[in-house]
């Protein structure tokens, strides 16, 4: 923890920026809050993957609150498919956070982005081939939702990326997927929080949680704004290429461990 009153508008800043990019991609696409905001905090500031991971879930708890009643505003939701990715994923979050806690999980990680960046192309490649998607509803829910909240706790940022993309896959409509794993992500992060503090208290809430807050909430409606105008085949293009970028930079970050 830290003292509030040390606290100035030039520490804040730096993370107000960086959470209110961070969220304007996040809530428009459906991921990369995560990614980006954990990759600063283990990069630039050092931090531990396990206190990274509690401090951004922190952050979303608040974000993913903005984020998700502003896509319920928008119209963004499938109240159907939320009903069904909530549980499972609350109960693989809960798995990750305890898991993190006590081995570094971080060793998976790599291999999770490559198969992220491979989704990415597929949708990449569907996106220029079928200028209109093809909408079904998606079949594979529970397990899609539970390996996504484990991921997330134990790698940081893999909600988004793993639920958003394997829903477009499965042919899920781009904006109401963005607007449904954007509002669900509010309930799995809450619990993730909560495994979060039982294991290893509030030492990860710093200066850049507060930035991170600030920015991303403030980020959080044009975010559900731009998810509802931007059309559907726009919107796979640029979730594929957010994918493609992160999942690659990851694995280039992580290439030592191979």
């Amino acid at each position: 923890m830290f003292d509030f009153a040390s606290i100035t508008i030039y520490h804040l800043l730096p993370f107000i920026a960086v959470g209110f990019a961070a969220q304007m991609i996040d809530g428009a696409l459906g991921m990369a809050f995560g990614v980006i905001s954990q990759t600063l905090l283990v990069a630039v500031l050092g931090m531990p993957p396990a206190a990274a991971s509690a401090s951004v879930h922190l952050v979303e708890m608040f974000t993913t609150g903005a984020s998700g009643a502003s896509h319920i505003w928008q119209r963004n939701i499938d109240w159907g498919l939320f009903r069904r990715l909530v549980p499972f994923g609350i109960v693989g979050g809960v798995c990750g956070a305890y898991l993190l806690s006590s081995i570094d999980a971080s060793v998976a990680r790599p291999f999770v982005m490559i198969y992220l960046a491979a989704i990415g192309v597929y949708l990449l490649a569907k996106a220029i081939r079928q200028p209109s998607p093809k909408v079904q509803d998606p079949q594979y829910t529970a397990p899609l939702a539970t390996a996504g909240g484990f991921l997330d706790a134990a790698g940081g940022g893999g909600w988004g990326p793993v639920v958003t993309s394997n829903l477009l896959v499965q042919g899920s409509d781009p904006r109401k997927t963005i607007g449904t794993v954007n509002s669900a992500e509010f309930l799995i992060t809450t619990a993730i929080s909560v495994a979060f503090i039982a294991t290893i208290g509030l030492e990860a809430f710093t200066v850049a949680t507060v930035g991170l807050i600030i920015g991303g909430v403030v980020a959080a409606p044009f975010g559900a704004i731009f998810a509802r105008r931007i059309k559907p085949r726009y919107l796979l293009l640029a979730v594929s290429i957010v994918l493609i970028v992160t999942s690659a930079y990851n694995v280039y970050k992580a290439w030592p461990l191979f």
